[in-house]
C-alpha cells in the first residue's frame, strides 16, 4: 500500500511567523506530528510519502504514486482539509481522513467525499481501519466509543519523512488530556480530564531518534498541558537532565502549562535544567469573575501577576493566551489586558475573541439558550474571526475593544518594549554556554536585515539600540532569544493589519441591530 500523507494548509495566523521565518530561511514553524505519528502506528510494510503543504503543494507525481490518500487537521485548516478531499475524489482515490476537526464535526468530510474515517484517537481506530482495509471494505467510519489508548503503546513518530530544513522547530508529545474543567476548552473533550503520559524511556527514545536525525534546534513539547500529571513529568525531568548534559544540551524545550506551575519551585528547577526557555500560559483574563464563569478555577487561586513573574524570573519566557467576550464581562475588557501585559512585560499575548468550539461546555449551554450564530457552521479559533454566539455586551463593542487592544499590544515601540523587560528581568539558564556560538550565513544575514529595519529604517532605531547594548551588557547570555524575539516584531506588525482589516469587512456585513444585539448573562 503507497499512502500519499497529506497535511492541510494552516490560514495565516498569530503563530504562523511567516515575515520572522523568511528572516531565517525556514518554511513552517512546526511540522505535522500527528500524521507522522500516523505512519508510525500503519503498518511498516506500507509506503508513506508525506506532503506538508504549508511548505509546499503536492505534485502530479504524489498523486499518479498514491494507492490511499490520508488526511488530518484541525478545525483552523478546514477549508483546505475538505478541498484536499475533495481532489482526491476528483482523481478517483479513497480517502482516510482523521484528526480533531473530523472527530469533533465529521459530517462536513463525509459531504466532501471521505470513504473513511478515522476518529478519535489512531492509536485505538487506525488498527480498526486496517483491518477494514484487509476485509476490502470501500468505506467506514471508525470510532473508539470513549476508550482512551494508553499512550506507553505510541510508537517513535517517523521523523525521518520530514525535511527538517523546512522548519523552525520540531514537535514531541509526553502527554494527552488535562485534569481542569474550562467551559470553553475542547481537549478535554477530545482527550479526557485524566492526563495520561508517556513513559520516560519512551520520551528519551524520541528524542534520541531526532538526535540521530541531525536535529540540534528547538522542540517544541505539543502537550495542552505538560504538567497535568506533575508527578510524571517531575520523573521524566529527573531522566531528561542527565540525557540532555550527556549530549551537550543538543535541544531546547517549549512548551504549554496551567498558571499554577508558579507555586511549584521544584518542577521549575527542573524544567530549567533540562533546558526548556519558554512556556505558553492560557491566561485568559485577569477578570476574577470570568474566570470563574468560565470555570478556569485554577487561575483564581494566586496573583497572576505574580505567577508570571515568578515562572520569567526562574529563567522562562512566557507567551500567553488571553480570551474577550465571556458572558458578564464589563466594558474596557481590552484595557485591562493591556494592562495586564504591560504589567507583566509578557512579549507574545495570543489575543483572540471567544469561540464556542464543537461539543465543549460552552457550545452546549449555548445552544439551550438559542445563542450560537450560524449553529450549524463550525466555529474557528481563528484571530480573524468574530465571536459566534449572542454575547452579553454588543458584538460590535467586543469587537472594537479587540482591534484596538491587538493594535496596541503590537505597536513596536510597545512590543520592543515588553521584549527588553522580560529578558532583562530572566535569569540566564545554567546550560547556556558562556561563550557564543558561531553564527551560520542565514543567522547573519538575518541578524543585519533586523538591524537594518529596527535599529536604523523605523522610527524605534534609538530604541532598538539602547535596549540590546543593555541586554548585552547586564544580562549577555540570553540575547540571542533577546533578538528572535525582536524579531517576531516583523510577522506582528503585518498580521495586526491583517487583523483589523478582517474583523472590520465581518462587522460590515451585520445590520445595525445585529452589532447591538445581547443576551443576559448566564448568572442573570
Amino acid at each position: 500500500m503507497r499512502a500519499l500523507l497529506l497535511y492541510p494548509l494552516f490560514p495565516k495566523s498569530f503563530w504562523s511567523y511567516d515575515k520572522a521565518l523568511e528572516l531565517i530561511g525556514r518554511k513552517v514553524s512546526l511540522p505535522p506530528l500527528s500524521l507522522i505519528t500516523v505512519a508510525a502506528i500503519l503498518p511498516q510494510t506500507w509506503e508513506f510519502r508525506l506532503i506538508d503543504r504549508n511548505a509546499g503543494p503536492e505534485t502530479e507525481a504524489d498523486w499518479d504514486w498514491a494507492d490511499l490518500v490520508i488526511i488530518s487537521g484541525m478545525i483552523v485548516q478546514k477549508d483546505d482539509l475538505l478541498d484536499r478531499i475533495r481532489e482526491a475524489k476528483r482523481r478517483g482515490k479513497p480517502v482516510a481522513v482523521g484528526g480533531p476537526y473530523v472527530t469533533s464535526v465529521p459530517e462536513p468530510a463525509l459531504e466532501a467525499g471521505a470513504d473513511y474515517l478515522v476518529l478519535d484517537e489512531g492509536e485505538i481506530t487506525l488498527p480498526m481501519f486496517v483491518e477494514a482495509l484487509e476485509r476490502g471494505e470501500p468505506s467506514g467510519i471508525f470510532r473508539a466509543n470513549g476508550d482512551k489508548p494508553d499512550v506507553t503503546t505510541t510508537p517513535i513518530p517517523r521523523f525521518d519523512l520530514l525535511n527538517l530544513d523546512n522548519y523552525s522547530e520540531m514537535s514531541i508529545q509526553f502527554s494527552r488530556g488535562c485534569p481542569y474543567q474550562c467551559e470553553f476548552c475542547d481537549i478535554i473533550v477530545l482527550y479526557g480530564r485524566k492526563p495520561r503520559t508517556k513513559t520516560p524511556a519512551q520520551l528519551l527514545a524520541e528524542l534520541q531518534a531526532l538526535y540521530d536525525q541531525g536535529w540540534r534546534r528547538s522542540i517544541f513539547i505539543v502537550d495542552d498541558n505538560f504538567i497535568g500529571n506533575k508527578r510524571n513529568v517531575k520523573l521524566l525531568l529527573k531522566e531528561l537532565v542527565p540525557w540532555m548534559q550527556e549530549r551537550d544540551y543538543p535541544f531546547s524545550f517549549v512548551t504549554e502549562a496551567s498558571v499554577d506551575l508558579a507555586q511549584d519551585q521544584e518542577l521549575l528547577d527542573l524544567m530549567i535544567a533540562a533546558n526548556f526557555n519558554a512556556v505558553f500560559l492560557g491566561i485568559e483574563t485577569p477578570d476574577t469573575d470570568s474566570l470563574s464563569l468560565t470555570q478556569k478555577f485554577q487561575n483564581t487561586r494566586n496573583p497572576l501577576i505574580d505567577a508570571v513573574k515568578t515562572i520569567n524570573r526562574s529563567g522562562l519566557r512566557v507567551m500567553a493566551g488571553f480570551i474577550i467576550g465571556f458572558d458578564g464581562e464589563k466594558p474596557g475588557a481590552g484595557d485591562r489586558i493591556i494592562n495586564f501585559v504591560e504589567a507583566t512585560a509578557i512579549p507574545q499575548a495570543l489575543f483572540s475573541m471567544l469561540q464556542a468550539l464543537p461539543n465543549t461546555a460552552l457550545s452546549q449551554r449555548l445552544e439551550k439558550e438559542g445563542r450560537l450564530i450560524n449553529p450549524d457552521e463550525t466555529a474557528s479559533i481563528h484571530q480573524t474571526t468574530l465571536i459566534n454566539f449572542v454575547p452579553t455586551r454588543p458584538i460590535e463593542d467586543i469587537a472594537q475593544e479587540y482591534i484596538r487592544c491587538f493594535w496596541e499590544l503590537y505597536d513596536p515601540h510597545r512590543y520592543l518594549a515588553r521584549v527588553y523587560r522580560h529578558f532583562i528581568e530572566m535569569r540566564p539558564s545554567p546550560n547556556r554556554k558562556k561563550k557564543p556560538t558561531m553564527l551560520t550565513p542565514i543567522e547573519i544575514r538575518a541578524m543585519f536585515i533586523l538591524f537594518w529595519r529596527q535599529g536604523i529604517k523605523r522610527s524605534t532605531r534609538w530604541q532598538f539600540w539602547r535596549q540590546l547594548f543593555s541586554i548585552l551588557r547586564h544580562n549577555p547570555r540570553v540575547y540571542d532569544h533577546y533578538l528572535i524575539n525582536c524579531a517576531h516584531l516583523e510577522h506582528f506588525l503585518d498580521y495586526r493589519a491583517i487583523v483589523r482589516d478582517e474583523i472590520e469587512a465581518q462587522l460590515a456585513t451585520y445590520s445595525p441591530t445585529e452589532l447591538k444585539q445581547t443576551a443576559l448573562p448566564a448568572s442573570a
